[in-house]
């Protein structure tokens, strides 16, 4: 994938995805920042891999937290080249009418605000270098919603139209931004966007991995394999894209 020379921050590090993500970087050669909230899951990859791999306990919504973990990256590697913004959490299933504006509040600052602070902490870095990759994940439920996940739904789309936004905005200095849609993923996050009560076994196979045409839950490998395929220079004419990685369930 050509990253073997690149150094990507990669958020939500600790969680299903976003550590497989960083997994993948680190075994094709990248130097890798690794930020979440929570970051013990990431204990033996920095055993693994302690050159390569700076983990960062950080908090992705507050402002000094994300610019001192960007700079803190920057001076130890040396440069920022990939932005992969994986973190995120879920909506469970809630009639609008019962969504608190405290919940509303929170899934947008996760999903959508984290995701425009980490960018404009990264963007002067990659200015400089005249060059840089920001992969940001949203939804498959952008063009598909299910009932129920209002708030998620908007903080997603909040994020595909960012991404857009900073795709013609930055390519006069060749950097790159897309999106991702994954499709129902098999991560502990799919069993958070049922319903209180509901038994999660059930609809995770009954209503999430047969909504999907190819018959399978998408492996958090198969967005990984995105992530970087967009982060390398075979993805160099890419920008503004918004990809589908779902089985067909965006169809």
């Amino acid at each position: 994938m050509e990253v073997d020379n690149k150094v990507a921050i990669v958020t939500g590090a600790g969680g299903g995805m976003g550590k497989v993500v960083v997994e993948q970087f680190l075994e094709q050669g990248a130097k890798v920042a690794g930020i979440d909230i929570q970051v013990d899951g990431l204990a033996e990859l920095k055993a693994q891999y302690p050159e390569q791999l700076l983990v960062i306990e950080g908090n992705l919504t507050d402002e000094q937290s994300v610019e001192d973990a960007v700079k803190k990256t920057a001076d130890l590697f040396g440069q920022v080249d990939v932005l992969a913004n994986v973190a995120g959490i879920a909506q469970a299933a809630t009639d609008i009418e019962k969504v608190s504006l405290r919940d509303w509040e929170r899934i947008m600052a996760i999903n959508s605000t984290a995701v425009f602070l980490t960018s404009r902490a990264v963007v002067p870095y990659m200015k400089k270098q005249k060059c840089g990759s920001i992969i940001n994940i949203a939804s498959v439920s952008v063009d598909r919603p299910r009932p129920g996940l209002n708030a998620y739904v908007a903080s997603k789309g909040a994020t595909i139209s960012l991404t857009k936004a900073l795709a013609i905005e930055l390519a006069p200095y060749n950097i790159r931004v897309n999106a991702i849609n994954p499709g129902p993923a098999d991560t502990k996050m799919l069993g958070e966007f049922t319903a209180t009560g509901s038994d999660e076994d059930d609809t995770k196979e009954n209503t999430f991995r047969k909504s999907v045409p190819l018959g399978d839950l998408i492996t958090p490998e198969a967005i990984a394999n995105c992530v970087l395929y967009l982060s390398s220079d075979l993805a160099k004419m890419m920008t503004g894209s918004v990809v589908n990685v779902d089985g067909g369930r965006g169809i």
